[in-house]
Order: structure tokens, then sequence, then C-alpha cells
């Protein structure tokens, strides 16, 4: 059963920096990229930021200089490191493994990044 469990998410200040993680267990055939998604309240769930499995990464213009994405292999994590955090950052961020096969989309149950002005 594969499972995806975003931690670090919570409260910082404009300007501040946070480091989300998403540990992931179980077997996942055919990865095509890993990333992460956010959904403030009212709005719909943006794309955020994905590296594939050749290591490439792309980022969301609004994130883009600020954020960086990278994976550890061996631990089966992804990490979404933020900086120059701004509140319109506050959102609840998910993580995403996207497949060649079914189901094609894996994701985790979110974690809330609150940035305060």
């Amino acid at each position: 059963q594969v499972q995806l469990v975003e931690s670090g998410g919570g409260l910082v200040q404009a300007g501040g920096s946070l480091r989300l993680s998403c540990a992931i267990s179980g077997i996942i055939f055919g990865i095509n990229t890993m990333g992460w998604y956010r959904q403030a309240p009212g709005k719909q769930r943006e794309w955020v930021a994905g590296i594939t499995i050749g290591g490439s990464t792309n980022f969301a213009d609004s994130v883009k200089g600020r954020f960086t994405i990278s994976r550890d292999n061996a631990k089966m994590t992804v990490y979404l490191q933020m900086n120059s955090l701004k509140p319109e950052d506050t959102a609840v961020y998910s993580c995403n493994v996207n497949t060649k096969n079914r189901p094609y989309d894996y994701w985790g149950q979110g974690t809330q990044v609150t940035v305060s002005s």
C-alpha cells in the first residue's frame, strides 16, 4: 500500500523559511514526477514545484527563485525548501507522485503552511 506523509508545515513570519518533507512508503512503478501542490482557502489547488525521475526541476512562477525541490532516493523522501515566504504562500501543501500507470496520481494528506505578515 502506497502512502505519502507530509510534515514540516507550521506558522512562520513573512520572510521566513520552512522545509516540507514528503515520506513515501510502498512500491510505486512508472514514476513520472514527484511534486508539491497547494490549496489556499477559497481557491483551486495549484501546482507549485516538481522533480522528474531524471532530476529535472520546475517551479511555478509565483515561487521561482524562492522555493527549491529535492529528493533523497535512499530515504524515499521529497523536500520542498521554502524561503522568503509571503502571506500569499499560506495554503495546505500536498505531496504528489505522478505515474505512467493507474492510478496515475498518489497524494498525501497535506500540511498547513501559514505565513503571517
